[in-house]
């Protein structure tokens, strides 16, 4: 725990919860995530991504919530959107944030979590 982030990893249901403060104007659920345990776990997520036909953002290797990790975000057709990541180690910083709005009308623009990303690598997968 943080002064501005706490997280809880729960083991059945496999669950990991994170509250961050931060300065969002919106309120209630910022993202939903996919939490991978393996590089091979990872691949196999991002693939369902890809067949999804919706634009993905993909983030690949980052700071996010005081973690490094490697990450892709889609919404999905309700204009949730979610990241799938796979976390690789403990970092000192909390982060930057990538330019989700890139992805839904309902995503902030600062959002968590990680360095902002370039319009040009949202892509459209199919």
């Amino acid at each position: 725990m943080k002064d501005d982030y706490a997280k809880w990893m729960l083991e059945d249901p496999r669950v990991n919860f994170a509250i961050s403060s931060g300065d969002h104007a919106a309120k209630g659920i910022e993202h939903l995530g996919i939490q991978a345990e393996n590089g091979e776990e990872l691949a196999e997520v991002y693939g369902r991504l890809q067949a999804a036909d919706r634009p993905v953002l993909e983030e690949g290797a980052t700071t996010c919530c005081y973690a490094k990790s490697e990450k892709s975000w889609i919404a999905d057709p309700d204009a949730i959107v979610w990241e799938a990541f796979l976390t690789n180690g403990d970092a000192t910083v909390y982060g930057d944030s990538p330019v989700l709005a890139a992805l839904s009308a309902n995503a902030a623009d600062g959002a968590c979590c990680a360095r902002a990303v370039p319009a040009q690598t949202v892509s459209c997968c199919g």
